[in-house]
C-alpha cells in the first residue's frame, strides 16, 4: 500500500465544479509533478466541505486539517510550494469562518433532550450524504429488509408515540386502522400547515433536516401500505418548500423513492402541495379538501379519513414532528423511546417558546417536565425581573394556566385536566403587567378571523365573543356581558363543527376562570389593572419631568406641551395612548393611570 505524507480533498459538488473544481484538480496534480511530489501528496475528489456559495472553490489538506477556499488556478503554484513545500500555511487562502448566532434554536439546555431536532443546524439539508452519515434512512432499510408492516405497527404501538399535531392520539394505533380499511389505494398526508402565531417547530425541521420527515413518511407508508403521500405545507414557507423538494429528488435518485424500495416490491412517492396559508387547514379534513383542490373547510367525521381521505381512499395523517421521530424509534427500540417521559404521553415534545421569558426560540424536552422546569430551568425565568401571570400553551386555542399550576407536569392529561391543551406546542410566557382581557381579545381576534365560516356557531359565535371583548376593553362593557361571554363560549365550543371552533373559546373560558376580577375591574370600575387597555388609560407627566422636552420631540401627535426646564403637561384629548412618552423619558417622568 503506498503511503502519502498527506492529502488534499478538493470538493467537486455541482456548485464548486461549475465554480472550476475540475480546473483546480488538474493544476494541483500538474503542480506537484513539477515540483517533484506527486508520490507523497495524494489529490482526492470529495463531496461538499463547505457553502459553496462562500468557499466554492475549496479544498481540506490533511492531517494538517486546513481548508483552503476560494481558490484559482493561478494560485495552485504558490500554494504548493509554500503548503507541500515549505510546510507554511497560507493564511490568506484559509477559510474565514464567521460565528453565526442561531436565534431560533440555541446551545441545549441542561434539561432538554433533543431527538426530533439532533440534526438542525449540524447537517447540511441540502446534502443526503450527510443525513446518511447520521444513520439517516438505516431505519427505513431495517425495515423494509429484516421487518414487516405489522411488526413496524408493533414497534410503534409500544414506544408510545402520540401524534404531535395537537390531538395526541396514538400514532400507531391511526397506522393501524388505516392498514387495516380494505381498500386500495391507501395514501399517506404530512400536516406541515404549521399555523399557530409565534410557533415554527415544525418550520425548523423542514429547512433543517427534510430527510428525517421524508424517511419517517416511507416507514409510515411501507406500515400502512401506501403508495403515495402529499406533504402539506404552507407558501409561507419557501424554504421548508425548496428544501423538501430537494430532499424528495435526493430520495428519489438513491432509490429511497419510487419502485421497489431497497429491492423489495414496496413502491412509494411523495410530493410537495402547498397551502395558502389558513389556519383551518390545519384541521385534516380541510387538509385533504385543499391537497385534492378544492376549498380548504373541515367536513363532519365520521367517515373518518382512515377509512375516506385523499381522492376517498383510506388516507393517514401526521403532522413533521410526528413522522420525523419515526425513524428514530426503530432505530434505537420502543423501549428507549418509552422509557422518555410520562406514563400515557411517552417521548419527548418540541415547544416553541414565546413572550415574557429570558430564552425564547425554540426546545425539545421529556414529556413529564414541569411548567416551572420549562419556564425558570429551560426559558431562563421571566425577563427584567418581573413576575411570572400565566402560560398560555397550545396555541390560539389553548387555554391560559396560572402560578398555581406551575409544578404540573407537561403532558397531555395533566393540560387538558387543568383546562388547557398541549397543542402543537406553542408556549406564551406573560408577566405581571399583562391584561389578561386584553389577551383574550387577541386570540380570539386571531381565530375570528382565521375562521372557516362553514359552520354558524363558529362564523357567527366567534364574531359575537370578540365584540363583547373590544367592548369590555374600550370600557363599555357591562356585568351582563360577562353573562353572555359565557354563555357564547360554551355554545360555540359545544356546538362547532371542527377543532378551530371548539377550541377558540379556551383562552376567554381559562382568563374567566382565573383571572375574573380583571374583566370586573374593566366592566364595574372601568380600570385596566395591567394598565394596557388604551381606552382605559391615560398618562401624566410627574415633577420629576426636567423640561428636556424629549417626551415632546417625540410625540407623534404634538400632545405634550411645556417650556424648555419646566414641568411640562399632556392633553389627555389629544393623546393617543401610544406611550412613547414613557419609553423615551430618561428620569421616569410618565406615569400611566387607570
Amino acid at each position: 500500500m503506498k503511503f502519502f505524507r498527506s492529502h488534499v480533498l478538493v470538493s467537486v459538488d455541482p456548485e464548486c465544479v461549475a465554480q472550476g473544481a475540475h480546473q483546480i484538480v488538474d493544476a494541483l496534480n500538474d503542480e506537484l509533478v513539477a515540483q517533484g511530489l506527486i508520490d507523497e501528496i495524494q489529490v482526492l475528489e470529495t463531496s461538499r466541505l463547505g457553502d459553496p456559495n462562500r468557499f466554492g472553490p475549496d479544498l481540506v489538506v490533511y492531517p494538517e486539517n486546513v481548508h483552503y477556499a476560494n481558490l484559482t488556478v493561478d494560485d495552485v503554484p504558490f500554494l504548493v510550494e509554500e503548503h507541500f513545500l515549505k510546510g507554511r500555511i497560507i493564511e490568506k487562502f484559509r477559510a474565514k469562518e464567521t460565528v453565526v448566532t442561531d436565534d431560533e434554536l440555541g446551545a441545549p439546555k441542561s434539561k432538554e433532550v433533543r431527538i426530533v431536532l439532533r440534526n438542525c443546524g449540524k447537517i447540511d439539508p441540502h446534502n443526503i450524504e450527510e443525513y446518511i452519515a447520521e444513520d439517516g434512512y438505516q431505519a427505513l432499510a431495517n425495515a423494509l429488509t429484516a421487518s414487516t408492516p405489522e411488526k413496524v405497527i408493533d414497534e410503534m404501538m409500544r414506544s408510545g408515540l402520540r401524534g404531535r399535531g395537537g390531538a395526541g392520539f396514538p400514532a400507531a394505533r391511526k397506522w393501524q386502522l388505516c392498514r387495516q380499511v380494505p381498500d386500495n389505494p391507501k395514501y399517506l398526508t404530512c400536516n406541515a400547515d404549521e399555523g399557530d402565531p409565534g410557533a415554527f417547530m415544525n418550520r425548523r425541521v423542514l429547512e433543517s433536516d427534510p430527510h428525517s420527515v421524508v424517511e419517517g413518511m416511507i416507514i409510515a407508508a411501507y406500515a400502512i401500505g401506501a403508495s403515495m403521500g402529499y406533504i402539506y405545507c404552507r407558501a409561507e414557507y419557501p424554504i421548508a418548500v425548496a428544501n423538501l423538494n430537494i430532499a424528495i429528488e435526493q430520495a428519489r435518485e438513491f432509490g429511497f423513492l419510487g419502485n421497489n424500495i431497497f429491492g423489495s416490491d414496496f413502491s412509494f412517492d411523495l410530493e410537495v402541495r402547498m397551502g395558502a396559508g389558513a389556519f383551518v387547514c390545519g384541521e385534516e379534513t380541510a387538509l385533504i379538501a385543499s391537497i385534492e383542490g378544492k376549498r380548504g373547510e373541515p367536513r363532519p367525521r365520521p367517515p373518518f379519513p382512515a377509512v375516506k381521505g385523499v381522492w376517498g381512499k383510506p388516507t393517514n395523517n401526521n403532522n413533521v414532528e410526528t413522522y420525523a421521530v419515526v425513524p428514530q424509534i426503530l432505530l434505537n427500540g420502543a423501549e428507549w423511546y418509552a422509557s422518555m417521559g410520562t406514563e400515557k404521553s411517552k417521548g419527548t415534545k418540541t415547544f416553541a417558546i414565546a413572550g415574557d421569558v429570558v430564552n425564547t426560540g425554540l426546545i425539545e424536552v421529556p414529556f413529564g417536565l414541569s411548567l416551572r422546569e420549562v419556564i425558570f430551568d429551560v426559558g431562563g425565568g421571566i425577563k427584567d425581573g418581573k413576575q411570572f401571570k400565566a402560560i398560555q400553551t397550545g396555541g390560539p386555542m389553548g387555554g391560559c394556566l396560572v402560578a398555581e399550576h406551575l409544578d404540573l407536569p407537561l403532558d397531555y392529561e395533566a393540560l387538558t385536566a387543568a383546562g388547557s391543551m398541549m397543542g402543537s406546542g406553542g408556549l406564551i410566557i406573560m408577566d405581571d403587567e399583562t391584561c389578561m382581557v386584553d389577551i383574550a381579545r387577541f386570540f380570539m381576534e386571531f381565530t375570528q378571523e382565521e375562521s372557516c365560516g362553514k359552520c354558524t356557531p363558529c362564523r357567527v359565535g366567534t364574531r359575537r365573543i370578540l365584540d363583547i371583548l373590544e367592548k369590555i376593553c374600550e370600557g363599555k362593557g357591562t356585568l351582563a356581558d360577562i353573562d353572555r361571554l359565557e354563555l357564547l363560549c360554551e355554545e360555540v365550543m359545544k356546538n362547532s363543527l371542527c377543532g378551530l371552533g371548539q377550541g377558540a373559546p379556551n383562552p376567554v373560558v381559562s382568563t374567566l376562570k382565573h383571572f375574573r376580577e380583571e374583566y370586573i375591574a374593566h366592566v364595574v370600575e372601568k380600570r385596566c389593572p395591567a394598565k394596557v387597555c388604551k381606552a382605559l388609560i391615560s398618562y401624566k407627566i410627574e415633577p420629576a419631568c426636567t423640561g428636556c422636552m424629549v417626551c415632546a420631540r417625540n410625540c407623534p401627535v404634538e400632545a405634550i406641551a411645556g417650556e424648555r426646564r419646566q414641568l411640562h403637561v399632556i392633553d389627555d384629548k389629544t393623546c393617543i395612548r401610544c406611550g412613547i412618552c414613557v419609553q423615551v423619558c430618561n428620569f421616569n417622568a410618565v406615569s400611566v393611570l387607570s
